[in-house]
């Protein structure tokens, strides 16, 4: 059998469709190609397996959190490979790790990995990681950091003060009670902030539904608009270890859909409340700071990274304090120095950037024995390069006359639904004749072409 091709660098697995995702998830995707000193080979597996990576043994591999969802958006050939590469050093990065633990966990053994970044505290190691898998290396993580790109636009999009419309922002959604206490207090505090501020003249954009998320450009128009927003730590106060909560809350919801949050915490989950704690502080802490909006959020930890009535406002969960953060946010004079401590122990320090995290990384990886030098072979590169994309054709353009259909029938039913003809009549058979022709393409060219 002939050997496979040993490749000096990092082969890094990510996932991502073609609609635009949010910013802090591209911007982590792009930090380890655009700022590691190792050759980096970003490979999207949305885009099929190539077939050349089969001849292809890395140093490195390493697989984004992106990857872990409610399933893993492996393919079979990528699972196999994973499988047959025994010699790489295996890393993967997690996030939302409160749920669908035990899938995670087989995952890490079956596949030897080496190496876990994970956003729970070294204090929980011993009872997650080191209990359940035989990974060696846990090194703990933020969800997000500050990149070059977050300063540019904010630069481009914050308007100065005095200009700002809305004087308190914020955009959130409800979350699974599954998932604790800690969970409901993204959507908790702008709904009551909403009720407490009733009879002032404040400007307020809050809510806190799907529906009124923003991405991309608008998102940073939001953030550039505002004068001040709300937060409160992201995670999960439920760490799911056993994976029987979730499905004890679905069976209960089935069993009763008028079910109250009080009735479900005292038959499922105060037993699970806080065991095991996964809050940690979201990336919108550091995109705030860049747009040089005050913070007033709910008083907690956030990682030991902002310090109260320093970084930001604190008020109290119980809202107990809430007449005094309104008055320290009407201190033009105290809400511009909180700003500028903020963007100072956030921004400016540097120790939160994207720049400083790769540099961290590829330490990590010099520990263990690799030498970036190595991954920056010209002769090699180009051969990897050639490996990797010579059936790009076959494995993207399928994908992407998909994707251009599902736009064109968005903008057409959007267009003809503004006639009652064309609702009544056209609209209804537009998605049935697309998913014929998609089932064409999926079918004839894609499994023509690469076995998926």
């Amino acid at each position: 059998m002939k050997k496979n091709i040993k490749v000096h660098g990092i082969l890094f697995l990510y996932f991502h469709y073609w609609d635009k995702n949010a910013p802090t998830i591209v911007d982590h995707i792009n930090s380890f190609p655009k700022y590691s000193k190792f050759k980096v080979w970003a490979l999207n597996t949305e885009r099929g397996f190539p077939k050349g990576l089969k001849k292809l043994e890395f140093d490195i591999i390493l697989l984004h959190y992106s990857l872990f969802g409610q399933k893993y958006v492996l393919f079979n050939d990528f699972m196999e490979y994973l499988k047959n590469s025994r010699s790489s050093y295996k890393i993967a990065f997690f996030q939302d790790e409160y749920h669908y633990c035990q899938q995670r966990f087989k995952f890490l053994n079956d596949y030897n990995f080496n190496c876990v970044y994970t956003l729970l505290h070294p204090d929980y190691f011993k009872d997650v990681y080191e209990k359940y898998t035989r990974v060696p290396r846990i090194i703990p993580t933020l969800t997000g950091y500050v990149d070059d790109n977050l300063i540019k636009n904010a630069k481009k999009y914050s308007q100065p003060d005095s200009m700002r419309d809305i004087d308190i922002g914020y955009r959130a959604r409800k979350l699974p009670w599954y998932m604790g206490k800690g969970a409901q207090e993204k959507s908790e505090i702008g709904e009551r902030f909403i009720e407490y501020v009733k009879g002032t003249e404040l400007k307020l954009d809050i809510a806190y539904t799907e529906g009124s998320r923003l991405y991309g450009n608008k998102w940073y128009k939001f953030l550039g608009n505002q004068k001040a927003c709300l937060g409160a730590e992201a995670g999960a106060s439920i760490f799911d270890i056993q994976d029987v909560v979730r499905p004890e809350y679905e069976r209960l919801k089935a069993e009763n859909p008028s079910i109250t949050y009080a009735e479900m915490s005292e038959r499922l989950l105060n037993k699970w409340e806080g065991k095991i704690p996964n809050r940690v502080i979201s990336p919108r802490i550091f995109e705030a700071a860049a747009f040089h909006i005050c913070q007033i959020l709910y008083e907690d930890k956030y990682q030991g990274i902002l310090k109260p009535m320093v970084d930001y406002i604190p008020l109290k969960k119980d809202f107990s304090n809430f007449d005094e953060v309104i008055e320290l946010y009407r201190d033009t004079r105290f809400r511009k120095q909180i700003i500028e401590n903020c963007y100072q122990d956030l921004i400016t320090s540097g120790n939160y950037t994207y720049k400083k995290f790769i540099s961290d990384f590829d330490e990590e990886l010099a520990k263990q024995g690799y030498d970036y030098r190595l991954s920056r072979n010209k002769r090699q590169n180009m051969m990897v390069w050639f490996a990797l994309n010579k059936d790009m054709p076959s494995r993207v353009i399928p994908r992407y006359v998909i994707y251009i259909g599902n736009k064109t029938i968005s903008f057409l039913s959007g267009l003809i639904s503004s006639t009652g003809f064309g609702k009544k009549f056209i609209k209804p058979i537009l998605k049935p004749a697309w998913t014929i022709i998609y089932r064409f393409i999926y079918v004839r060219l894609v499994k023509r072409f690469y076995n998926l």
